[in-house]
């Protein structure tokens, strides 16, 4: 399965411990990626400096599921789980 271009949830919906240019910290779940453009598209694609794990994301129908808004809640629900 492609990215659908301008979905934007796994920039948005999971916790991301390593450091993103503009965000040293990493950021919380929930929480909007500062390289994560109006038109979620990410602003460093493409860049050594974007963190690993989000390179190495693979966008799949179990975590993507079929429209923006379901990837939002399923990768919100996913997180959820993996914090308890």
């Amino acid at each position: 399965m492609n990215c659908r271009l301008g979905c934007g949830a796994c920039c948005i919906a999971p916790s991301i411990s390593s450091a993103i240019p503009g965000m040293p910290e990493g950021k919380a779940a929930g929480e909007r990626c500062v390289q994560l453009s109006e038109d979620n598209l990410c602003l460093i694609f493409g860049s050594k400096d974007r963190p690993a794990v989000c390179s190495e994301f693979e966008a799949t129908l179990d975590v993507c599921g079929h429209s923006n808004e379901e990837a939002l809640w399923l990768i919100t629900h996913l997180e959820s789980q993996t914090t308890q």
